[in-house]
């Protein structure tokens, strides 16, 4: 019982948003006539630095927007933010054909991108950032290649962790003179 009662509390205390990006119709032809079944996309985040997205395929409309909300829960990824608005530094994300662009903007630019990749921006909670899509339109491999990227970010925290460095010395902030190269 009590761990039925975390499981419920773990799922509701964390407030998500969701986003509907696709939702296709599939006919099948029978006998009788024709079937038809939806697919959909649904991107999820916190808007907090956290975001994941989920497809859900069912012969109903609302059924298969369950199903990919709940994948999507499952599947968050965390992402570093910069001011709690942009992202550290420029990536680049693929996946099959699609391929993204994604730079850090100043305040007050807003979110500059297309489609799928605004409603991942959206729900990852950044405010400004400059993106661009190559390559493939899918919504599907335009949002794998958006998470893709955002993955590949790292904070400067991360950065000077994994180097055994202080943050200062990774930004240059230290007011020390930098040695000269030779």
């Amino acid at each position: 019982m009590a761990r039925e009662d975390n499981r419920r509390n773990r799922d509701e205390a964390p407030e998500f948003a969701d986003r509907l990006v696709a939702i296709n119709r599939v006919s099948k032809t029978v006998k009788g006539g024709k079937r038809f079944g939806f697919a959909a996309l649904v991107v999820v985040g916190d808007q907090k630095g956290r975001v994941g997205f989920g497809k859900g395929k069912a012969k109903e409309v609302p059924e298969a927007i369950r199903k990919a909300t709940e994948q999507a829960k499952r599947n968050l990824i965390r992402v570093p933010l910069r001011e709690g608005r942009t992202l550290h530094h420029d990536v680049e994300g693929r996946h099959g054909a699609g391929r993204v662009i994604m730079r850090s903007a100043p305040q007050g630019t807003g979110i500059i991108a297309g489609g799928p990749m605004r409603a991942v921006f959206e729900m990852l909670g950044i405010q400004d950032v400059v993106a661009k899509s190559n390559g493939s339109q899918n919504p599907y491999n335009m949002i794998r290649a958006t998470l893709d990227g955002l993955q590949s970010e790292s904070s400067p925290r991360q950065v000077a962790q994994r180097r055994g460095k202080k943050v200062a010395e990774i930004l240059h902030r230290d007011g020390a003179e930098q040695p000269a190269e030779a």
